[in-house]
């Protein structure tokens, strides 16, 4: 997979909200939050999902949020992705700031730079794997041709190239996530979101996704992924730790070799 860069001149994405513009991104940030806030309400009942989150994502960088359950981590992914809209604060995707984006207008911009995985796969069963992998690039502006050749490259990658023809339900869990996977690179996107992408799978299909998913960030893939498992999160380069929907600690990943009794790389955390 090649290395993703992000191209210039692309036009401003303006957002609805008014008020002067905060400042553009920091160098080499793909994805920017400030104060970034969730709120659901429902029945009278209000809860703080995402509570003035700060977090970066840089260009081809692996970071892996993590923490309890309802700690508000799904909530965060969605809202970068589009798939929820924030509360307040800012999301700035490329250097252009997106949180005021019509519903509409996200879901271009996730046909041109986001690709997500969810635990579920969530694939169209009424398409075969072909279609289910094609279908984005075809979103995204690539001509048949070019969607065939990129699916075709990507599911001989992923070593399923023999199932192009099968439907979604013929496929067993861990063929299905890889299916997913490749579906979510088909556009070439800037970043991926994964949300627990090996939650339902089992130890040996679960490895097989991370080393993938590895390859993938190999060549250069942004990658943002939420898992509660820590032998997934120490693939990445940093992990976030999120606790009742702020931001309780940042920490990079750091392997180190060890020399003595011929132990190989371990994984320290340091904040």
């Amino acid at each position: 997979m090649r290395r993703r860069y992000p191209p210039g001149g692309d036009p401003p994405v303006t957002p609805r909200s008014g008020g002067l513009p905060a400042p553009p991104n920091p160098p080499g940030a793909l994805i920017r939050t400030s104060k970034l806030v969730k709120v659901y309400r429902a029945d009278g009942v209000t809860v703080e999902a995402v509570r003035g989150v700060n977090i970066e994502l840089g260009i081809g960088e692996f970071v892996a949020i993590m923490g309890p359950s309802g700690s508000g981590k799904s909530t965060l992914l969605h809202v970068l992705g589009g798939l929820e809209p924030a509360t307040s604060g800012e999301i700035w995707l490329r250097g252009q700031r997106v949180d005021g984006l019509s519903t509409a207008a996200w879901a271009i911009l996730r046909r041109q730079h986001v690709g997500f995985v969810f635990q579920f796969f969530n694939l169209l069963s009424n398409m075969t794997v072909a279609d289910n992998v094609e279908l984005p690039a075809l979103l995204a502006g690539a001509t048949p041709r070019q969607a065939r050749k990129r699916r075709e490259e990507l599911l001989a990658e992923l070593g399923i190239a023999g199932k192009a023809g099968a439907a979604p339900a013929r496929l067993s869990g861990g063929e299905q996530q890889r299916v997913a996977l490749a579906r979510a690179l088909a556009n070439e996107p800037s970043v991926l979101l994964a949300d627990e992408p090996t939650g339902n799978l089992d130890s040996s299909n679960t490895r097989e996704v991370l080393r993938l998913l590895r390859r993938a960030h190999d060549g250069g893939q942004a990658i943002l992924m939420v898992t509660h498992d820590a032998r997934v999160a120490s693939l990445a380069d940093r992990v976030i730790n999120l606790y009742d929907g702020m931001v309780a600690d940042d920490a990079r990943i750091v392997p180190i070799r060890r020399t003595v009794n011929g132990v190989g790389d371990v994984l320290e955390l340091r904040g």
